[in-house]
């Protein structure tokens, strides 16, 4: 199996990892409440998005509020002078406030849309965006129908090449499809937490799935023990988010710790790292996967680069992860 994705029907020819590029944007807030990884050292960033090019990555993937605007400034720099070597994919939906780095609201107005798209261009220093993604998970079915309309007029316009959905809604996602330029849905996967209705509608519509949270927000990147304890800066923190399962009060959520403990031997076998095993399991479980794990160091970036010599697991592998997690 090539090691090579086509970003769904769009044809655009992507490397099967992806950047993500989340956590370089830094800290920022939706009211008192972290949704940013923690302080950044942007140097670090940049060489860290330049090893990945260098070790065959050429898809990154933003969005223009993480950071509050920081990371598609932090993208946009780094990647000057090699527009022509990647795909950028950034989002819109959230508004925010550079200055305080806090969300302010949400805006999928037509013209909300236009001006989101204009000032993402400017941020990454560009004049076209690969894949523009609405971040909004949950919208009304009618309202999509109108957010789709408006994305494929910046297609048109050549602001765009082409757009999808970051949404967990497997009928939501059926909406936005039905428009000839969406050619990906991002919804969470990984190993832990299979996603096999959106996977279904990737398949139906000949969509890119492009896996967030693939290293399930760190935890199975092996660097977490059951006492390890996060910073209250962390989205994984003392003061996550509701929706932040993988991790509670800071520390690996034991439930999820347990899963990732009985399928660890798999996925670590034949010489690679966790990071590799759960990476190769989202190869194996489908042609349209696209992983994209937070990477915000250069060793990062080499250790989950490397997963792409390993490759997919092998079917037997797979079938043993089934039944270990009870899929069967």
């Amino acid at each position: 199996m090539s090691m090579k994705r086509k970003l769904g029907r769009s044809g655009i020819e992507t490397s099967a990892l992806g950047m993500g590029c989340w956590a370089i944007g830094g800290p920022f807030w939706r009211e008192d409440t972290p949704v940013g990884w923690g302080p950044v050292d942007d140097a670090e960033s940049m060489r860290a998005i330049h090893a990945c090019i260098d070790l065959g990555v050429n898809f990154f993937d933003t969005a223009n509020v993480y950071g509050a605007g920081h990371s598609e400034r932090v993208l946009g720099k780094a990647l000057a002078g090699k527009r022509d070597q990647v795909v950028i994919a950034t989002k819109f939906g959230n508004l925010f406030d550079e200055a305080t780095r806090k969300i302010t609201g949400q805006d999928a107005s037509p013209d909300g849309i236009r001006q989101a798209c204009q000032d993402s261009l400017k941020r990454l220093g560009t004049d076209f965006i690969d894949l523009l993604q609405f971040h909004t998970g949950e919208y009304s079915p009618d309202g999509a129908v109108e957010v789709r309309e408006t994305l494929e007029e910046l297609v048109r316009a050549g602001k765009i090449r082409a757009y999808g959905w970051s949404t967990d809604n497997p009928d939501l996602a059926r909406i936005f499809a039905q428009g000839p330029n969406c050619t990906a849905a991002q919804f969470q996967m990984n190993v832990l937490e299979d996603a096999p209705l959106m996977l279904d509608v990737c398949q139906e519509f000949d969509l890119a799935g492009i896996n967030r949270g693939p290293l399930a927000m760190g935890l199975l990147t092996g660097k977490y023990t059951p006492t390890t304890q996060l910073g209250s800066e962390d989205v994984r923190g003392t003061l996550s988010p509701e929706w932040m399962k993988y991790f509670k009060d800071g520390r690996p959520n034991p439930e999820w710790y347990r899963k990732l403990e009985s399928v660890r031997e798999v996925l670590t076998s034949g010489g690679r790292s966790l990071a590799q095993g759960a990476l190769a399991w989202l190869w194996a479980r489908s042609e349209c996967t696209l992983p994209i794990p937070g990477i915000r160091t250069v060793a990062q970036a080499e250790e989950n680069c490397k997963a792409l010599t390993f490759g997919p697991l092998d079917p037997n592998q797979m079938q043993e992860i089934a039944r270990l997690l009870g899929r069967v």
